[in-house]
Protein backbone atom coordinates (compact mmCIF):
# COMPACT_ATOMS: atom_id res chain seq x y z
CA UNK A 1 0.00 0.00 0.00
CA UNK A 2 1.68 3.54 -1.12
CA UNK A 3 1.91 5.97 1.45
CA UNK A 4 -0.41 9.04 1.23
CA UNK A 5 1.44 12.44 -0.51
CA UNK A 6 1.97 14.87 2.11
CA UNK A 7 1.97 18.47 1.03
CA UNK A 8 4.44 20.95 2.69
CA UNK A 9 3.65 24.80 2.00
CA UNK A 10 7.02 26.45 1.26
CA UNK A 11 6.97 30.17 2.58
CA UNK A 12 8.05 31.65 -0.21
CA UNK A 13 7.17 33.38 -3.44
CA UNK A 14 10.74 32.67 -4.96
CA UNK A 15 9.99 30.46 -7.91
CA UNK A 16 13.71 29.34 -7.99
CA UNK A 17 13.83 28.03 -4.19
CA UNK A 18 10.60 26.59 -5.06
CA UNK A 19 12.25 24.55 -7.90
CA UNK A 20 15.62 23.72 -6.35
CA UNK A 21 13.87 22.12 -3.09
CA UNK A 22 11.67 20.52 -5.45
CA UNK A 23 14.31 19.11 -7.09
CA UNK A 24 16.02 17.95 -3.47
CA UNK A 25 12.49 16.45 -2.24
CA UNK A 26 11.48 14.62 -5.31
CA UNK A 27 11.73 11.07 -3.73
CA UNK A 28 10.11 11.81 -0.78
CA UNK A 29 6.20 10.85 -0.71
CA UNK A 30 5.36 14.89 -0.21
CA UNK A 31 4.03 17.36 -2.81
CA UNK A 32 6.01 20.98 -2.30
CA UNK A 33 3.58 23.50 -2.64
CA UNK A 34 3.95 27.65 -3.19
CA UNK A 35 2.02 30.07 -1.28
CA UNK A 36 0.55 31.27 -4.49
CA UNK A 37 -1.90 28.11 -4.31
CA UNK A 38 -3.33 29.33 -1.34
CA UNK A 39 -3.98 32.64 -2.23
CA UNK A 40 -3.19 36.14 -0.66
CA UNK A 41 -1.74 36.07 2.98
CA UNK A 42 -0.84 38.74 4.68
CA UNK A 43 3.08 38.51 4.92
CA UNK A 44 4.82 38.21 8.79
CA UNK A 45 7.32 40.26 10.38
CA UNK A 46 10.71 39.07 10.17
CA UNK A 47 12.09 41.03 13.21
CA UNK A 48 14.05 38.10 15.35
CA UNK A 49 17.76 38.49 15.89
CA UNK A 50 18.99 35.20 14.20
CA UNK A 51 17.98 33.61 11.47
CA UNK A 52 16.87 30.81 13.46
CA UNK A 53 13.93 32.27 14.85
CA UNK A 54 12.91 34.31 11.50
CA UNK A 55 12.37 30.62 9.98
CA UNK A 56 10.75 29.08 12.91
CA UNK A 57 8.46 31.96 13.03
CA UNK A 58 7.54 32.31 9.24
CA UNK A 59 7.03 28.01 9.31
CA UNK A 60 4.26 28.50 12.48
CA UNK A 61 2.66 31.27 10.19
CA UNK A 62 2.22 29.77 7.43
CA UNK A 63 1.45 26.44 9.07
CA UNK A 64 -1.74 28.00 10.86
CA UNK A 65 -2.68 30.17 7.46
CA UNK A 66 -2.46 27.13 5.40
CA UNK A 67 -3.63 24.62 7.28
CA UNK A 68 -0.58 22.57 5.98
CA UNK A 69 3.10 21.48 7.11
CA UNK A 70 5.08 24.79 6.23
CA UNK A 71 8.58 24.57 5.44
CA UNK A 72 10.46 28.05 5.80
CA UNK A 73 13.96 29.24 5.47
CA UNK A 74 15.96 32.14 6.44
CA UNK A 75 18.80 33.03 4.84
CA UNK A 76 21.79 35.92 4.42
CA UNK A 77 25.26 36.90 4.84
CA UNK A 78 27.68 36.94 8.18
CA UNK A 79 30.85 39.21 7.18
CA UNK A 80 33.10 39.01 10.37
CA UNK A 81 35.15 42.40 9.95
CA UNK A 82 31.80 44.01 10.04
CA UNK A 83 30.75 42.21 13.35
CA UNK A 84 28.29 40.08 12.00
CA UNK A 85 26.65 42.26 9.37
CA UNK A 86 24.48 42.44 7.25
CA UNK A 87 22.64 39.37 9.29
CA UNK A 88 19.41 38.77 9.30
CA UNK A 89 19.02 42.42 7.01
CA UNK A 90 20.78 40.73 4.36
CA UNK A 91 17.78 41.11 2.23
CA UNK A 92 17.09 45.03 3.01
CA UNK A 93 20.71 45.63 4.10
CA UNK A 94 20.22 48.77 1.52
CA UNK A 95 16.62 49.06 1.15
CA UNK A 96 16.47 52.82 2.20
CA UNK A 97 18.85 53.92 -0.59
CA UNK A 98 15.71 52.48 -2.67
CA UNK A 99 12.43 53.61 -4.02
CA UNK A 100 9.36 52.19 -2.68
CA UNK A 101 9.03 49.02 -5.03
CA UNK A 102 12.00 48.67 -6.63
CA UNK A 103 12.98 45.48 -7.92
CA UNK A 104 14.65 42.75 -6.52
CA UNK A 105 17.55 43.65 -9.06
CA UNK A 106 17.59 47.14 -7.89
CA UNK A 107 18.06 46.16 -4.05
CA UNK A 108 20.41 43.72 -4.37
CA UNK A 109 22.60 46.39 -6.80
CA UNK A 110 22.14 48.51 -3.91
CA UNK A 111 23.06 45.77 -0.73
CA UNK A 112 26.04 44.88 -2.82
CA UNK A 113 27.55 48.47 -3.12
CA UNK A 114 26.51 49.74 0.61
CA UNK A 115 28.71 46.24 1.79
CA UNK A 116 31.77 47.19 -0.39
CA UNK A 117 31.38 50.73 0.77
CA UNK A 118 31.42 49.13 4.60
CA UNK A 119 34.15 47.27 3.62
CA UNK A 120 36.50 49.68 2.08
CA UNK A 121 40.27 49.81 3.45
CA UNK A 122 39.56 46.15 4.85
CA UNK A 123 42.45 43.65 3.77
CA UNK A 124 41.90 40.52 1.92
CA UNK A 125 42.74 38.23 5.14
CA UNK A 126 40.16 40.19 7.19
CA UNK A 127 36.95 39.76 4.44
CA UNK A 128 36.14 36.27 5.79
CA UNK A 129 32.56 35.67 5.70
CA UNK A 130 29.78 32.68 5.44
CA UNK A 131 26.32 32.14 3.92
CA UNK A 132 23.51 30.62 6.31
CA UNK A 133 20.93 29.15 5.85
CA UNK A 134 18.25 28.07 8.30
CA UNK A 135 15.04 26.03 7.57
CA UNK A 136 12.06 24.90 10.38
CA UNK A 137 9.10 22.39 9.34
CA UNK A 138 6.13 23.48 11.29
CA UNK A 139 2.99 21.83 11.75
CA UNK A 140 -0.89 24.01 12.04
CA UNK A 141 -1.13 23.20 15.42
CA UNK A 142 1.71 24.95 16.57
CA UNK A 143 4.57 22.45 16.69
CA UNK A 144 8.13 22.71 15.12
CA UNK A 145 8.86 19.18 13.79
CA UNK A 146 12.23 19.94 12.22
CA UNK A 147 15.06 22.77 11.95
CA UNK A 148 18.11 22.55 10.62
CA UNK A 149 21.03 25.22 9.84
CA UNK A 150 23.79 25.08 7.19
CA UNK A 151 26.83 27.34 5.71
CA UNK A 152 29.28 28.21 3.49
CA UNK A 153 32.48 29.94 4.15
CA UNK A 154 34.43 31.84 1.86
CA UNK A 155 35.39 36.30 1.56
CA UNK A 156 33.89 39.29 0.66
CA UNK A 157 35.47 40.23 -2.81
CA UNK A 158 36.62 43.66 -4.33
CA UNK A 159 34.00 43.83 -6.99
CA UNK A 160 31.41 41.92 -8.03
CA UNK A 161 32.46 39.09 -10.91
CA UNK A 162 30.08 36.46 -12.19
CA UNK A 163 26.03 36.87 -13.75
CA UNK A 164 24.72 33.56 -12.07
CA UNK A 165 23.30 33.96 -9.00
CA UNK A 166 21.35 36.50 -7.09
CA UNK A 167 22.11 38.69 -3.66
CA UNK A 168 25.49 38.54 -2.43
CA UNK A 169 26.81 35.87 -5.15
CA UNK A 170 28.72 38.41 -6.96
CA UNK A 171 30.87 39.44 -3.89
CA UNK A 172 31.09 36.02 -2.30
CA UNK A 173 34.60 34.26 -3.19
CA UNK A 174 35.06 30.71 -2.19
CA UNK A 175 38.79 30.07 -2.03
CA UNK A 176 38.59 26.80 -2.68
CA UNK A 177 36.95 27.13 -5.69
CA UNK A 178 39.09 30.01 -7.02
CA UNK A 179 35.59 31.95 -7.71
CA UNK A 180 32.88 33.88 -6.86
CA UNK A 181 29.34 31.82 -6.20
CA UNK A 182 28.03 33.88 -9.18
CA UNK A 183 30.29 32.26 -11.11
CA UNK A 184 29.43 28.82 -11.01
CA UNK A 185 26.52 26.74 -12.84
CA UNK A 186 23.26 26.35 -10.58
CA UNK A 187 23.75 22.71 -10.39
CA UNK A 188 27.52 23.27 -8.70
CA UNK A 189 26.26 26.24 -6.53
CA UNK A 190 23.27 24.06 -5.14
CA UNK A 191 26.20 21.36 -4.05
CA UNK A 192 28.38 23.59 -2.51
CA UNK A 193 25.83 26.00 -0.84
CA UNK A 194 24.26 26.83 2.17
CA UNK A 195 20.73 26.38 1.14
CA UNK A 196 21.68 23.17 -1.01
CA UNK A 197 23.29 21.75 2.23
CA UNK A 198 20.59 22.50 4.71
CA UNK A 199 17.90 21.35 2.59
CA UNK A 200 19.51 18.27 1.44
CA UNK A 201 19.98 17.73 5.14
CA UNK A 202 16.42 18.64 6.36
CA UNK A 203 15.46 15.99 3.67
CA UNK A 204 17.19 13.04 5.72
CA UNK A 205 15.71 14.36 8.58
CA UNK A 206 11.96 14.22 6.56
CA UNK A 207 12.41 10.46 5.58
CA UNK A 208 12.51 9.91 9.29
CA UNK A 209 9.99 11.76 10.15
CA UNK A 210 7.77 10.34 7.53
CA UNK A 211 8.94 6.73 8.52
CA UNK A 212 7.50 7.19 11.95
CA UNK A 213 4.30 8.80 11.09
Amino acid sequence: MERPVRVIVLATKNPGKLREIRQVLRDEPVRVAGLSEFGPIIEPDEDKDTFAENARDKALYYARATGQWCLADDSGLEVDALGGEPGVRSARYAADACPPGAPRSQIDAANNARLLARLAGVGDAERTARFVCALALADPQGRVLIETRDTVEGQIGHGPAGENGFGYDPLFYVPKLGCTTAQLPPERKNAISHRGKAVRRFAALLTELLGNA
